[in-house]
């Protein structure tokens, strides 16, 4: 109840400081609310290459997104959560005065931004495709309070616009946003235009090789592991790391990257073959020099996909993670590669290399098939119309 306090108390003094900030008129800007970055970074390089206007990014003091290659002036980078007063009252403003206002995420205080007549609010999901349920269908949802519930339904009913990069997401996203067919764009997702960009992508593996030199003589296995809600400060990642290595051998090398939200417990990463790279700052640049994607319920797989290149899904907690967060549909339905439950069948799997890659290519046309390298072009072009 004392959150829901706080929570009420924060909104209606950003009710009031927009209400304000509405006096002030519209003008020429692009203002995007952002806690991953990536889509964010890649549409808002292109408004500027494309049209003389403002843009301010609205960052979650939490991301480590650090839009370093978007040329706009550092103080037009914003923490919109910070506790810094002077910030706040800025990043209301900019979006009171905003003419596009993008967004990458949830976000409370957009409960009570009724913007005013002829701006447009694009979601930017984070993610291309789904395995485990969100939004309304979170099973959660409705273990919330009343308040709670009326709150995250004002959020999805500001979506104007949601970008998709396939059919296949229009069904999750009207689910979980209660949103409806005229809604989508189906532009893509501007952030996998740079599978399809070969000068930024031999720039990004040579700053990971430069980053991790060991990469370069090895075959690399990125286990990537879903954060469970229970485990935030310390997750167990399923996996025995020093087995697998040893029993792999120095051709291979592990590399663990953790979800952003949360802390993993002990792993021993001065064992040799293992990299702990949670703290690179753009996992698609790990995607590239990856071999071999080890991960359980994320989202990234719909992105490997479109490098062609083997998947193995070890969801180790199975039972009790789809009654606690759900699933869209039955999970070995859902992934495009084998499913284990131990570490020995992950050894095994890549000792005999043989996996289907037809399967991942059907795969990627199906959840991929509006991402072909002009997502943040068309998307900006949209909104020129």
């Amino acid at each position: 109840m004392f959150k829901e306090f706080l929570i009420a108390t924060y909104l209606f003094l950003t009710k009031s400081v927009f209400a304000i900030a509405k006096l002030f008129p519209i003008r020429n800007k692009f203002v995007f609310v952002s806690s991953f970055g990536d889509n964010v970074d890649y549409v808002a390089r292109e408004v500027l290459r494309q049209q003389s206007a403002d843009v301010v990014i609205l960052r979650s003091r939490k991301s480590n997104y650090s839009f370093g290659q978007l040329d706009i002036d550092a103080r037009r980078i914003i923490s919109f959560d910070s506790l810094n007063i002077i910030q706040y009252v800025k990043s209301i403003y900019h979006l009171a005065t905003a003419r596009h206002v993008f967004v990458d995420n949830y976000f409370a205080f957009l409960s009570v931004m009724n913007f005013k007549t002829g701006v447009e609010c694009i979601q930017l999901w984070h993610a291309a495709g789904a395995v485990k349920r969100f939004g309304m269908e979170d099973p959660t949802f409705y273990d919330r309070t009343v308040s709670a519930q009326k709150r995250f339904k004002k959020v999805y009913a500001r979506f104007d616009k949601v970008v998709v990069g396939s059919d296949a997401m229009i069904p999750v996203f009207k689910k979980a946003f209660n949103i409806k067919d005229e809604q989508f764009l189906k532009t893509g997702i501007p952030r996998t235009d740079f599978f399809f960009d070969e000068a930024a992508k031999s720039t990004a593996i040579s700053e990971v090789y430069a980053a991790y030199p060991e990469i370069a003589s090895k075959k690399v296995i990125l286990y990537a592991p879903t954060f469970r809600r229970d485990e935030l400060e310390g997750q167990e990642i399923g996996l025995e790391v020093e087995k697998m290595t040893a029993e792999l051998g120095p051709e291979y090398l592990l590399l663990i990257r953790m979800h952003p939200a949360v802390k993993m417990n002990f792993v021993d990463t001065g064992l040799a073959g293992v990299l702990d790279v949670s703290a690179y700052r753009n996992v698609n640049h790990l995607l590239l020099v990856t071999d071999y994607l080890l991960s359980d319920y994320s989202s990234m797989p719909y992105e490997f996909a479109l490098l062609n290149r083997p998947q193995i899904f070890f969801p180790y907690d199975l039972e009790s993670y789809e009654e606690e967060s759900g699933f869209w549909s039955s999970y070995d339905e859902v992934v495009p590669g084998p499913i284990v439950q131990s570490t020995d069948e992950i050894i095994e799997l890549i000792r005999q290399d043989d996996f289907d890659l037809e399967e991942i290519a059907a795969f990627s046309s199906r959840w991929n098939r509006y991402s072909a390298g002009r997502s943040a072009r068309e998307l900006v072009d949209y909104l020129k119309k």
